[in-house]
């Protein structure tokens, strides 16, 4: 059985986001690698849902952080299909981000 992952609009938009900024600073074959390897850390995940790490100091919500190079996979731990709700660089502010979406 083929393991299943949703993206939220919200982190598909991210994704979209991050695809176009390294796309201008880097080139599209870089841009489309980064994509790559984030997409198969969500199946990763997907298949291994116990995978990446509580962020308590980030937020309360049962949500799991995975980092991808300097981006973090969000995802809830019980949702099924696994649930990414956000695609996020780890310098950017991310309680308030999480707060709007969670």
């Amino acid at each position: 059985m083929k393991a299943r992952s949703l993206l939220s609009p919200e982190a598909a938009l991210d994704l979209v986001q991050i695809w176009k900024y390294i796309r201008k600073r880097a080139g599209v074959a870089t841009a489309g690698r980064v994509e790559h390897v984030i997409r198969s850390k969500i199946t990763f995940l997907a298949r291994n849902p116990g995978g990446g790490h509580w962020r308590k100091d980030l937020t309360d919500e049962p949500v799991k952080f995975f980092p991808v190079y300097s981006y973090l996979i969000v995802y809830r731990v019980e949702a099924q299909p696994l649930e990414v709700v956000a695609i996020l660089h780890g310098f950017r502010d991310v309680t308030p981000i999480l707060g709007d979406r969670l």
